[in-house]
């Protein structure tokens, strides 16, 4: 009985960080009251990301893969945002249901391959390829999965407040419930008062977008244009003072890519986080390691 007790425990903490990990917070009451704030923009879509964490989870430990990183949800966080994005993007049914299985077991996967390399952080680019392919392959083979398109409302004012906490929910697809973005920054500061900091600096520079919009600012009220810079900032942020320049940098190189993207027509998902991501962690290295050079020259 005690360890049938002690492994429901596990299971349930395992759950959690991977919730948790979709914004960098090892910790399974962060992913609790971020799974708070997704059932308050959408019962559904909660029910939905803990599907896709549990496949996800369970696919890796089928597989063999590393136990620590299972047990620190690193194989959990992809498949919960898989499981959202189902629910965003497509109708409830039987085949729906399917392809979240085998989307969630994908990604879980494309996580593995990232994780065997160095040079590159996967972050949520195994959600974004798996979400890109399903996406794709639904729209030549069963379109009629998809959600109707709904015209957006035209929003002729700012609302600042409601596009910071949009800014955290939409990390998770979340953007109809200002509830949610404020559970997702208290389940990040119950873990790291800095990433908690960082993650509102990712927030609010973003609101400077108010000055580009102009008729119409739906898309700044409700979070499109600001949830990249929060991954970016909690991902590169740090104490030092170079910490907080890359983590600027990445912020505004995310809003450059997401305008583009939305402009394009593209669903973005976190792509301009990662890139971001991706080209200051490249700039910081080449940068360090200048320096560096430079100092051993001068020795």
């Amino acid at each position: 009985m005690v360890k049938f007790q002690n492994m429901s425990k596990e299971i349930l903490l395992i759950i959690g960080r991977g919730i948790g990990q979709v914004m960098f917070q090892n910790n399974a009451f962060s992913g609790l009251l971020m799974l708070i704030g997704i059932a308050c923009n959408s019962l559904l879509l909660a029910f939905l990301a803990l599907a896709g964490n549990v496949v996800s989870t369970l696919m890796a430990l089928l597989a063999g893969y590393s136990k620590d990183d299972i047990r620190n949800g690193l194989y959990g966080f992809n498949g919960t945002l898989v499981g959202i994005a189902i629910g965003v993007f497509m109708k409830i049914n039987f085949i729906s249901i399917f392809l979240l299985i085998l989307a969630s077991c994908f990604s879980t996967w494309v996580t593995n391959l990232f994780s065997r390399q160095e040079k590159l952080p996967g972050f949520t680019a195994p959600f974004i390829i798996t979400i890109w392919l399903l996406l794709i392959s639904c729209h030549y083979l069963c379109p009629f999965l998809f959600l109707s398109s709904v015209s957006g409302v035209i929003e002729q004012s700012a609302d600042l407040f409601r596009a910071f906490s949009l800014n955290m929910g939409q990390v998770m697809l979340q953007g109809n419930s200002v509830l949610t973005g404020l559970f997702f920054l208290i389940g990040i500061f119950i873990n790291s008062r800095i990433n908690a900091i960082y993650a509102i600096l990712g927030a609010v520079i973003p609101l400077m977008m108010v000055l580009w919009c102009k008729d119409d600012y739906s898309a700044f009220n409700t979070g499109m244009l600001g949830y990249n810079g929060v991954l970016c900032c909690i991902a590169i942020g740090d104490r030092s003072k170079t910490g907080i320049v890359f983590a600027t940098l990445s912020v505004f190189l995310s809003i450059i890519l997401q305008v583009i993207g939305m402009n394009l027509d593209v669903t973005t998902l976190t792509a301009p986080f990662v890139l971001s991501v991706w080209i200051v962690l490249g700039i910081r290295y080449i940068t360090l390691k200048k320096y560096c050079d430079l100092e051993n020259a001068c020795d």
